[in-house]
């Protein structure tokens, strides 16, 4: 079995310094754990958090802004190689890709970027951007595909089903849900991508992994399905669970889980 974490912390240094911690001390007992929205440059890290539970780390920091975006991967499998940002200069710097390659897959930790403010009603500043990122993305992992299968998980920041948000009719001009944003995941999972969770618990309702600070949406579950693990269809037959960690605070994100019984070698 290779059991698999990823949450957006919202913040490592502030998540550092919370309850929530115990997260990683104690509960995680996970072989890959995959972190999104650090907002942290690894050299503002303590050395002592950068090997939680005696798994190595690997971070993919913005070089555009400090304290902006940031992703980092937590393991104690060993990988062949590691690789930081997509391989097209026009995606990198934001520091939003981590991919390590182990012997039975590519694995892939991405905080895919969000739509950015609103320019005019359901324009956003930044879908083309994030609409091309996802499109690299999905060409590279193919291309990687042919050698091995794909793990990839992270804040995706799009709600893919109506089944997916508490209240889909008053987001369909928000980003996050709007109908090319969808289409994206249309495409993926055409392309045999499988959503872990849906595979395994079906049509849940009620089942999130962000919500807003703002309006304490937490307290009512007004939320979204926007954080995910996806696996190419040739790991399939391995999904052994899938799972939601909704009673995990410390950020606005809950991490979400997934299991395969696949031995490594």
């Amino acid at each position: 079995m290779i059991r698999f974490q990823s949450w957006n912390v919202n913040g490592f240094r502030s998540l550092r310094k919370k309850e929530e911690w115990k997260w990683f001390e104690s509960e995680n007992s996970a072989d890959i754990v995959g972190i999104q929205e650090t907002k942290a440059h690894e050299d503002q890290i303590a050395e002592e958090d950068k090997t939680v539970c005696g798994k190595t780390s690997y971070w993919a920091n913005s070089v555009v802004k400090k304290g902006y975006s940031g992703v980092a991967v937590f393991t104690h499998l060993k990988p062949l190689r590691t690789e930081i940002e997509l391989p097209d200069p026009a995606y990198q710097g934001e520091g939003r890709i981590v991919h390590l390659e182990f012997p039975r897959f590519h694995y892939f930790n991405g905080y895919f970027p969000n739509g950015g403010e609103e320019l005019s009603k359901g324009v956003f500043k930044r879908v083309p951007y994030k609409m091309g990122f996802f499109d690299s993305f999905l060409r590279y992992a193919e291309e990687l595909r042919k050698e091995k299968p794909i793990v990839v998980c992270g804040d995706f920041n799009i709600a893919h089903k109506e089944i997916d948000l508490a209240r889909p009719k008053d987001n369909v001009l928000n980003t996050g849900f709007l109908a090319e944003e969808r289409a994206f995941l249309d495409k993926m999972t055409g392309m045999g991508y499988v959503d872990t969770y849906r595979y395994v618990h079906g049509d849940t309702e009620g089942a999130y992994t962000w919500w807003s600070y703002k309006t304490r949406a937490r307290e009512r579950n007004i939320g979204w399905r926007i954080d995910y693990f996806f696996v190419s269809e040739e790991l399939k037959p391995y999904i052994a669970d899938a799972w939601i960690e909704n009673d995990v605070y410390g950020s606005d994100h809950c991490p979400v889980g997934l299991c395969l019984d696949l031995p490594l070698e």
